[in-house]
C-alpha cells in the first residue's frame, strides 16, 4: 500500500496551494482519510479529516475557514486546498488513510509527506 502526496512547494503568505494524495495497493473508499503536518521542531499534528462518504469533515482550529479537505473515491485520492496561507503553516504535510480518530496513533497508513513552505 502506498500513499503518494504531492503539491507542496514555496508560496508567499496569503497564497494558496492544493495538496493531492493518491493511494494505491488497496481501496480506501470505505475509510476516513485526512492530513497531518509536522512543523520544524514540533510534533506531528492533525490538520483535517474527511469521512468515507465525504459527508463529514473535521478541521483543526488553526486551519478552519482557510483549508478545505475533499476526496474522490473513484480515484482513491484525497486533497487539501489551502488558502490564505500563513508562515506558521510551514510544515511537512502527510496524508493519512484508515483513520480511527484525530491523533497520529489512530492512523492506519501514512504517505511520505510533502513540504509546504510559506514565506512572510
Amino acid at each position: 500500500v502506498q500513499l503518494q502526496a504531492s503539491g507542496g512547494g514555496l508560496v508567499q503568505a496569503g497564497g494558496s496551494l492544493r495538496l493531492s494524495c493518491a493511494a494505491s495497493g488497496r481501496s480506501f473508499s470505505k475509510n476516513a482519510m485526512g492530513w497531518f503536518r509536522r512543523a520544524p521542531g514540533k510534533e506531528r499534528e492533525f490538520v483535517a479529516a474527511i469521512s468515507w462518504s465525504s459527508g463529514s469533515t473535521v478541521y483543526a482550529d488553526s486551519v478552519k475557514g482557510r483549508f478545505t479537505i475533499s476526496r474522490d473515491n473513484a480515484k482513491n485520492a484525497v486533497y487539501l486546498q489551502m488558502n490564505s496561507l500563513k508562515p506558521e503553516d510551514t510544515a511537512v504535510y502527510y496524508c493519512a488513510a484508515a483513520l480511527t480518530g484525530y491523533k497520529a496513533e489512530g492512523v492506519g497508513y501514512w504517505g511520505q509527506g510533502t513540504l509546504v513552505t510559506v514565506s512572510s
